[in-house]
């Protein structure tokens, strides 16, 4: 197990394309960080940068106190799991788990032991002899695992492992891989593109956009304090509901207007969002999470925090309720947004003769809105989050809280921005 490193790292590609930009990250022994992102961000490559597999442009890489920027992908000490499988069809698990060793030509009883120590722990015992045509999706991922898990190395890679297998088997092989690396300990960068894969699994997660990193932070910080737009509308499903309002009013009596319906700002807000004194008669841009919305008629809250709307569409989840609605509230759009707008492949925020915004809030399943009713929607008010329309930040009050949660410690001094001679 090692502590994994990297300091000021960058990657330019011969044409001047810049895939990563000045990358901090400090990836504690035994530690499982997952790097989430649109496609494109640059989190595989910095994956890669890290195996050996991509060559360092900018900055240094070390695992385990060694810097690895010179150092061949096979010496590096790390063993990385790809989204395909690549498993040789003509070799039993067996064979395929213990392949690496082969080549280092271990003694056979050695190899023997590590192979039946990782199906024991991967639950392949049963499936040493078989040839991976005979396999399922998952066990072919296992098998994959077990290949790197006998390496006995410093680090694993995770590249979009689960990407190829259906959603249920996602979801079995998620917990699996948790439980795998919580038993080993080992050190763990995972890739991947789906944000609830990554708020499952990391201890903390990085979140990516175009090769430069927005916040890491423990998943449920994530959540709760996203440090920009874009983190907030990437982390969570549904997505958060960004609308642009208006606070007015005073410190005592805080209100805040959207699509000409006025709500009164939680007690306690102005406490955790101090900076929010700066914004009264502003616009800026209102965070709403799906779970922070009710159904007005099920609520026992009178404070007339209500949105009132006709419900668009209705999704029974079985344990709860998702509607949609409708808001005459013009689209917030800043670079953060649009990208978002790309990842999901929609064009939401193109000119709009008449302002709307589409609103999604999480019933209970007790509630009885039908498509096309009028629908009464209490917002807690206390639950809100709020971004600056030019700088896309969150507002809240100190330049940590409004600075991008890196948590990252350089320990390479004023060299780190240079390459490794």
């Amino acid at each position: 197990m090692a502590e994994v490193v990297l300091a000021r790292v960058g990657k330019v590609y011969p044409d001047g394309t810049r895939a990563v930009g000045d990358l901090n990250l400090n990836i504690a022994d035994g530690e499982f960080l997952v790097l989430v992102g649109p496609s494109g961000c640059g989190k595989t490559t910095a994956l890669r940068m890290v195996a050996g597999l991509e060559e360092i442009s900018e900055g240094k890489v070390s695992v385990g106190g060694r810097v690895v920027n010179r150092v061949p992908s096979r010496d590096r000490d790390v063993a990385m799991v790809f989204q395909s499988y690549a498993l040789y069809p003509h070799l039993s698990v067996r064979q395929n788990i213990g392949f690496g060793l082969t080549l280092r030509k271990l003694p056979k009883a050695e190899i023997r032991k590590r192979v039946d120590a990782a199906a024991k722990t991967l639950g392949l015992e049963d499936y040493l002899d078989r040839r991976p045509r005979n396999l399922s999706g998952g066990q072919r991922q296992r098998v994959a695992m077990g290949r790197a898990i006998v390496r006995e190395p410093q680090a694993f890679l995770m590249d979009e492992p689960l990407s190829n297998l259906d959603a249920k088997l996602r979801v079995q092989m998620r917990a699996e891989i948790a439980r795998i690396q919580r038993d080993l300990g080992v050190t763990t960068i995972y890739v991947t593109h789906d944000q609830t894969e990554a708020m499952t699994l990391g201890d903390r997660v990085a979140v990516m956009k175009k090769g430069e990193l927005q916040q890491v932070a423990p998943p449920q910080e994530l959540y709760d304090r996203p440090a920009n737009l874009f983190v907030a509308g990437f982390i969570g499903s549904p997505a958060m509901n960004l609308l642009q309002g208006e606070l007015s009013g005073t410190e005592d009596d805080l209100r805040l207007e959207i699509a000409g319906q006025e709500l009164r700002v939680g007690d306690g807000v102005l406490e955790q969002r101090p900076a929010l004194r700066d914004y009264i008669g502003r616009s800026l841009v209102v965070g709403i999470r799906p779970e922070d919305m009710e159904d007005a008629e099920l609520s026992e809250t009178t404070d007339g925090n209500r949105f009132t709307s006709t419900a668009e569409l209705v999704e029974a989840m079985g344990s709860d309720v998702l509607v949609h609605f409708g808001v005459e509230a013009s689209t917030v759009v800043t670079e953060d947004t649009k990208e978002l707008a790309r990842d999901a492949g929609t064009d939401v925020l193109g000119t709009l003769e008449t302002p709307h915004t589409t609103v999604v809030a999480r019933f209970s399943p007790r509630t009885r809105v039908k498509v096309g009713d009028t629908v009464d929607v209490h917002v807690d008010t206390t639950r809100l989050h709020f971004f600056d329309l030019e700088t896309s930040q969150s507002v809240w009050g100190s330049a940590s809280a409004e600075e991008p949660a890196t948590d990252v410690t350089d320990e390479t001094g004023d060299e780190a921005g240079k390459d490794d001679e």
